[in-house]
């Protein structure tokens, strides 16, 4: 009967109860034992050991049932936890271009299609390199250290734009010239949610001859087309720059407001993407190029107007937080 007991409980709980019951401080069992002692001698002596014996037996079952109940507790939750090869995997996190690396490779591509290389210079600039070549005059703001980081005790500056590896490609080679110069550029300006110290140029250049404005309106509406789809609505606006000569801006209708008036367009209905122009004679002859041969266009991108156009993105410190719930909505995994 007491066995019996013991077999049946299914659960600890259950277990711990029968053995409470006999073996407890009160049990049935722990009763017995106590009263052998109010027997006489000789019944001591012979119920004595069988009752030990009777309490050791009942303590092996609670042993074997506790081991039994633990076993097919343990069987349970590996039968639960079992790995089924038939389900799909987990797919692991996986890494995101960023939207200023997507923004930079479609820019490249298209100028690509357009038949142009790319070239690259060095961040450290001299100030000919920066200014001078490029027609900028010494008494020009640009070349205050209120907008230019220089190098402390070196006649040496951070670069303000790539144009710098335009004056470098004409110096190393002779036209035909067709290049786009990516790279980050350095400005002494306010951060705000459209400026930036630090930012990425893309700069272009074409030298040939016979090259005018023409040709570069439709290098530029070809770009933007492209870009920004066919649709697209452009203007270019005179404008003046010290190293082109006619000068331009241009500008798309803006995507925020389809051209009624915004914030991010400054309720013109127009936002400005680059600036462009017919490269200046005296940048030519900078160069040692002929003038009388020679002619072409320049233009310069911002990278991260770009990106913004793409996204639709406000302010592009965003771009630099380095804020995993903004990336993340950007879908450029890697392969």
């Amino acid at each position: 009967m007491r066995e019996a007991g013991v077999e049946a409980c299914a659960d600890l709980p259950k277990l711990e109860e029968v053995r409470v019951r006999f073996l407890g401080r009160k049990g049935e069992l722990t009763e017995l034992l106590k009263s052998l002692k109010d027997l006489p001698l000789e019944d001591r002596k012979l119920l004595g050991p069988k009752g030990n014996a009777l309490k050791e037996s009942f303590e092996s079952k609670l042993t074997q049932a506790r081991a039994r109940i633990e076993d097919a507790a343990d069987a349970a939750g590996s039968a639960a936890d079992a790995f089924d090869l038939t389900l799909p995997s987990i797919r692991a996190p996986r890494g995101r271009l960023h939207p200023l690396t997507t923004a930079l490779a479609e820019i490249s591509r298209i100028f690509q299609l357009l038949g142009y290389s790319w070239a690259e210079g060095p961040f450290v600039e001299d100030e000919r390199h920066n200014f001078s070549a490029l027609n900028i005059p010494e008494d020009h703001p640009a070349r205050d250290s209120h907008d230019t980081f220089y190098l402390q005790g070196l006649p040496l500056l951070l670069r303000t734009h790539t144009s710098t590896v335009q004056i470098r490609t004409m110096e190393s080679r002779k036209p035909p010239i067709r290049v786009v110069c990516p790279g980050r550029v350095f400005r002494h300006e306010q951060i705000d949610a459209t400026h930036s110290a630090v930012f990425h140029q893309v700069e272009g250049l074409v030298i040939d001859s016979g090259i005018g404005f023409a040709d570069l309106k439709g290098h530029l509406q070809a770009f933007l087309q492209e870009l920004l789809g066919s649709a697209t609505q452009t203007r270019f606006r005179p404008s003046y720059f010290p190293f082109t000569e006619p000068s331009t801006e241009v500008d798309v209708k803006c995507f925020f407001c389809p051209g009624s008036g915004c914030p991010a367009c400054k309720h013109t209905g127009w936002i400005e993407i680059l600036g462009a122009g017919v490269v200046n004679p005296a940048v030519l002859r900078t160069v040692d190029y002929d003038p009388e041969r020679f002619s072409g266009f320049a233009f310069g991108i911002g990278v991260e107007r770009v990106a913004m156009l793409l996204h639709g993105v406000k302010d592009l410190r965003d771009f630099y937080s380095n804020d995993l719930r903004f990336l993340a909505q950007f879908d450029e995994d890697l392969v």
